[in-house]
């Protein structure tokens, strides 16, 4: 039998630094060619999240509603040309930004081009599907908030934020209801403009594509840059829900923190996934395999714009709630006071290095980090930088931050179930 190989683990990455171009309307455009695939992709992205919208669901219903048909083309339209040349529109939206991105072969990337002009630069909102986007939108976030993970996600933010804070308010689906197709071209106008967006490009990246892009980019209007002045937090740390016909209670367990940026941010990405990040970590070793309370837990650090937070979730039996918490608890004071092994800690921080390396395997993981990187104010160095910090990381490092930011009068708990 062939011998194991031996598990080579990167002490950093190299990571190519995307080339910048300003479009005459001044957008940044950064390119990440990678001339090896036959393909391209390119993302707009907007400061056009919820957090800076001026009515609920209108950010969404307009991010979302960008392809149900434009000016030149009907929603069918849309859908048939981008799937006979094998095309792909995606949307994300999050409380800070609304991503449109496109992909295709290089030699479809003008009719792919087309129909993006059509949606980013002339959407039409229909009434029609507008009126059913906002039916069925009502109705699944209705039978979403019938679950305990949905409500317990939502009061969490709740009691993260406070319930007025845009990062934390959870608007209740009648209010469909009251939003209108004006209210989406209002934000579109206000929002989708040159002074809001920038674009990253990655692929086949030839002088024809990227003055194509450039000239998309120049065709956004001017507008006037949103400056986020977002309210004081406002924190609870503690809410609980009681549902008598639950089966199962959702469990969670934080505390507010710090944004990327900031210098200790990728330390509390190690005390988290040494807690809850993988599968053989702390609390799964407790909740799952010792007790079997829970098929799965995780924690993680999330980031936003203009805040950042530790998250630890699962969901159990509501007749062992108290007991999860508890474990939880015992988990991280344990981290607090006793150091981390050196095999388990070499074990974390082999997973997160792995999971970065997949996640830059290949040019449109690279060109995804990158939208991050830019949206914190940074260049891709910063990734190269996080590895360098998560391999250097002690077992000391980790016991002090851990006693530094989780202490147990900080840390908010809500259950629903």
């Amino acid at each position: 039998m062939r011998p194991q190989p031996e598990i080579v683990i990167p002490a950093s990455v190299d990571m190519p630094q995307a080339v910048a171009v300003t479009a005459d309307n001044g957008v940044q455009i950064y390119m990440l060619p990678t001339p090896d695939f036959e393909v391209v992709r390119f993302s707009f992205v907007f400061r056009a999240g919820t957090s800076v919208q001026h009515k609920p669901f209108a950010a969404s219903a307009a991010a979302n509603m960008l392809g149900e048909g434009s000016r030149g083309m009907s929603a069918q339209q849309i859908a048939e040309q981008l799937d006979f040349y094998g095309s792909y529109f995606d949307v994300n939206i999050d409380r800070d930004y609304a991503y449109i991105s496109f992909c295709s072969l290089r030699k479809f990337f003008m009719p792919t081009l087309e129909v993006a002009r059509e949606i980013i630069l002339n959407p039409a909102f229909p009434e029609h599907e507008f009126a059913v986007y906002c039916s069925k939108r009502k109705q699944n976030l209705a039978i979403e908030r019938r679950k305990v993970d949905m409500q317990s996600r939502e009061l969490f933010a709740t009691a993260l934020f406070g319930a007025e804070h845009p990062y934390g308010i959870s608007s209740p689906e009648s209010l469909y209801d009251e939003l209108t197709r004006e209210d989406l071209v209002d934000l579109y106008n206000k929002l989708y403009t040159a002074d809001n967006c920038f674009v990253v490009c990655s692929g086949l990246l030839d002088d024809e594509v990227m003055s194509h892009i450039k000239a998309m980019a120049e065709a956004l209007p001017a507008g006037e840059k949103i400056d986020v002045n977002l309210p004081a937090t406002n924190t609870t740390h503690q809410l609980r829900r009681n549902i008598d016909t639950a089966l199962q209670s959702s469990v969670r367990v934080g505390r507010l923190l710090f944004p990327r940026t900031h210098p200790d941010f990728v330390g509390m990405q190690v005390v988290a996934a040494v807690l809850g990040g993988y599968f053989g970590s702390r609390l799964m070793q407790n909740l799952r395999e010792e007790h079997g309370y829970t098929y799965g837990v995780m924690a993680a650090m999330v980031n936003f714009d203009k805040e950042g937070y530790l998250a630890i979730a699962t969901q159990v039996a509501r007749e062992v709630r108290e007991d999860v918490l508890r474990e939880i608890y015992f988990e991280i004071e344990r981290l607090r006071t006793e150091l981390v092994p050196e095999d388990e800690l070499q074990m974390v921080k082999n997973v997160m290095v792995g999971e970065i390396l997949r996640i830059l395997d290949g040019p449109f993981g690279i060109a995804d980090v990158t939208i991050e990187n830019i949206m914190c104010g940074m260049d891709n160095e910063a990734t190269e930088r996080s590895v360098e910090q998560i391999n250097a990381i002690t077992p000391e490092q980790v016991r002090d931050l851990a006693a530094k930011y989780l202490r147990r009068e900080d840390l908010i708990e809500v259950v629903v179930g």
